[in-house]
């Protein structure tokens, strides 16, 4: 299903599949969304706010959500006690996707110039937009809202930035922190919002998202616990799965990883896979699920109790993570760091 894209271009930006900031309809998460317009309403609305939880579950639809709510009902009072249902005909709706309303800044990873490519962090520079952005009389008196889209992107000299807009924030003003990981922020920020964590999506709730953008689900009903199961309650993760190679990628890696002995043309055919050109989704989704193997497998260890196996594999799980952000940032060998990737893995399992 194809529609009309507003919003501007993002890093992990998919076809045919609306940005938040674009997206009419949120899915889940109705006990938060009550609480924030109750909040609102009662004029307790914290000036920050940290929503949690896994990537693709509508944290950032929410954070979008509130703003239009406040935008559109700039009285409190007047508010109602559910947040206002954006409206794709609207001026309001429009200016917000557009990236274009005067009192909504959204800050994700900005584009490279030189590179034409999306930076790996969110900088210091985008964080500085804050003050310029601050330093405005809201046009109509109402609130300003600043959206990190995710924190979990911002480098130190960006956090660093943002602790000080926190620290002392203007009146009816609000900061919504999208975050995957909460442990990866400064503990002065986390300390500084409100946290909010919302929990993966239901299996009806994440096939009711696939429905709503045109994405096919399996028609079998084992098939699609599943895959509910697999992506974690993600609907991004869903997508990546069924439509970008993502469980074909995910079931190699596994066959490979759990190997007693290393398949170097099964494991050259995969890394040619995943990093040919224009591959960007699929080197994602090998690289998020290498992770997510590493970190349940140390899960597994410190339940049963072998904590020097959980420590190993944490520590693997932080080299793995460095090497990710390497890649991205100098722009390293894919196929070269994929083939690095499954080699460590299987390693690591075999410990």
């Amino acid at each position: 299903m194809s529609f009309e894209r507003l919003a501007p271009e993002q890093h992990d930006t998919l076809d045919d599949v609306p940005e938040p900031a674009e997206n009419p309809r949120l899915i889940g998460h109705g006990e938060i969304a009550t609480t924030l317009a109750s909040a609102y309403k009662a004029g307790k609305l914290p000036h920050a706010l940290m929503l949690c939880g896994p990537a693709g579950i509508g944290k950032a639809t929410l954070a979008f959500h509130l703003a239009h709510h406040v935008l559109k009902h700039p009285d409190a009072r007047l508010a109602p006690e559910t947040l206002a249902v954006p409206d794709p005909a609207s001026g309001l709706f429009r200016q917000v996707a557009m990236g274009a309303h005067p009192s909504v800044l959204h800050l994700t990873r900005p584009m490279n110039d030189r590179t034409k490519a999306f930076k790996s962090v969110v900088t210091v520079d985008e964080i500085r937009k804050v003050g310029q952005f601050l330093s405005m009389t809201s046009h109509d008196g109402g609130y300003r809202v600043v959206i990190v889209d995710p924190a979990d992107d911002m480098n130190t000299n960006a956090a660093n930035a943002l602790l000080k807009n926190l620290e002392e924030p203007p009146a009816r003003t609000v900061f919504i922190l999208v975050v995957h990981a909460p442990g990866s922020l400064l503990p002065t920020i986390r300390s500084r919002c409100q946290v909010l964590r919302l929990a993966p999506l239901e299996e009806h709730d994440l096939m009711t998202v696939l429905a709503t953008i045109g994405q096919a689900s399996p028609d079998d009903a084992a098939q699609r616990t599943a895959l509910a199961e697999r992506a974690g309650g993600s609907a991004r993760a869903a997508i990546l799965l069924t439509q970008y190679g993502g469980l074909e990628i995910a079931a190699a890696l596994e066959k490979l990883v759990s190997a007693g002995r290393m398949d170097i043309a099964s494991a050259h055919r995969l890394a040619e896979t995943v990093a040919g050109r224009d591959q960007a989704i699929p080197f994602a989704t090998f690289n998020r699920h290498a992770l997510e193997l590493l970190s349940d497998a140390a899960s597994s260890s410190a339940v049963a109790g072998n904590l020097a196996r959980a420590k190993s594999l944490s520590d693997t799980w932080q080299d793995a993570q460095r090497a990710i952000s390497e890649t991205e940032t100098y722009n390293l060998d894919k196929k070269q760091h994929a083939l690095t990737m499954i080699d460590r893995l299987n390693s690591a399992m075999r410990m």
